[in-house]
């Protein structure tokens, strides 16, 4: 039984697997004008057009490409922050946060790290704050986090908003106007269903981010320099048109099932074992605020006793095939918090196709193992 659907979502719609294959034979786009090349370059932007639709974004033009979530995140922070300027994080960040934070803060940036309440963000926000980066859901407690509120108190204080997508895409909506955000950072194979090394950014127009990298974009080839105009400005090399084929499936096929639907189906199944996980008998399950179903995705982080987290999953997987994740889960802020640096966690995590049967299998061989 799969119970790890926070690190990558395994059960691929057949129409993104379909997509892969048929996209194999797709040319290198903007690499020429024969029709193998067009034919990449009009699937890429197709799928540009979801993705900006998708997340009520700025114009296809304004997604840019990349391999996942850490690379748009160490995009966003690296290419807009500079010396002298402040920003904002939360304890709640996973590593593609906190690593390039603590890398620009060795090149003269001033962090503040804080809660991600925006009662305590605006506590903490000075004349210098250049940015806030925050996620919408952690990854260790799966708490879903007023993103919207603090989107709004940073275009206030014209304050460039970036949000790590990673944990919330495709599973709660997300609209960057409504949300206020400026920079929308995501990856595509865990609630978007898509293949693995594929993610993205969508950013606000107006906003300039400098590149991560630079080489070939098919555009201005005798530019010494990197040219400045999106998409191209962010996307140096060959595009993973691969993984962006079965992204715009996905997408297509989270439209037709529908977020809602999805949401309410993952809202049942963690308050189904949240509420029966928590009556075993030296079970300690970990969380921030008062457990919100409405407020939760479907991850559930939790120890046995002062047993070590990586001991439990791995009975766990040899004894009863239930696959977890165990031990910081790169968040290492949060288990500071928690008092769980040695001990790590237990992490349970559902996708919608996660049945109520199997939720009831696990909460079963978890109750063993407490008994044993």
């Amino acid at each position: 039984m799969y119970a790890d659907y926070a690190a990558t979502h395994i059960t691929k719609p057949t129409c993104v697997k379909e997509a892969v294959i048929n996209a194999l034979s797709l040319g290198n786009s903007g690499r020429g004008v024969n029709e193998s090349s067009l034919d990449a370059a009009r699937k890429i932007y197709e799928v540009r057009t979801k993705v900006d639709q998708f997340f009520d974004g700025f114009g296809p033009e304004q997604v840019v490409f990349t391999s996942g979530v850490t690379e748009s995140l160490n995009t966003a922070i690296k290419g807009c922050l500079k010396k002298g300027d402040h920003v904002i994080t939360t304890f709640m960040e996973h590593n593609s946060v906190l690593r390039p934070l603590y890398e620009m803060e060795q090149q003269g940036v001033r962090l503040t790290i804080t809660s991600p309440e925006v009662r305590d963000i605006k506590q903490v926000i000075n004349e210098d704050t250049k940015m806030v980066v925050m996620t919408h859901a952690s990854n260790v407690t799966g708490e879903v986090f007023d993103i919207q509120s603090v989107g709004k108190l940073c275009k206030e204080k014209g304050i460039l908003f970036v949000v790590d997508t990673a944990q919330s895409a495709g599973v709660i909506p997300i609209s960057m106007k409504e949300d206020h955000i400026d920079v929308l950072c995501f990856t595509g194979h865990k609630g978007l269903m898509g293949p693995q090394g594929i993610g993205g950014i969508c950013i606000r127009k107006g906003v300039k981010i400098r590149p991560l990298k630079t080489g070939g974009t098919g555009i201005l080839s005798f530019s010494k320099t990197q040219p400045e105009v999106l998409p191209q400005a962010l996307e140096a090399g060959t595009l993973n048109s691969i993984g962006i084929a079965g992204l715009g499936a996905a997408i297509d096929h989270i439209n037709t099932y529908g977020t809602d639907r999805i949401r309410e189906q993952e809202k049942n199944l963690i308050e189904t074992f949240y509420k029966n996980i928590g009556k075993i008998k030296g079970i300690k399950i970990y969380h921030e605020n008062s457990f919100d179903f409405i407020k939760q995705t479907a991850i559930c982080s939790i120890n046995l006793e002062d047993y070590d987290s990586g001991s439990v999953s791995d009975e766990l997987m040899e004894r009863f095939h239930i696959q977890t994740r165990s031990g910081a889960h790169c968040a290492p802020l949060v288990h500071e918090h928690f008092g769980t640096t040695e001990q790590g966690m237990v992490r349970f995590s559902f996708g919608h196709k996660t049945t109520m049967e199997e939720i009831n299998r696990i909460i079963d061989a978890v109750k063993i193992l407490a008994e044993e």
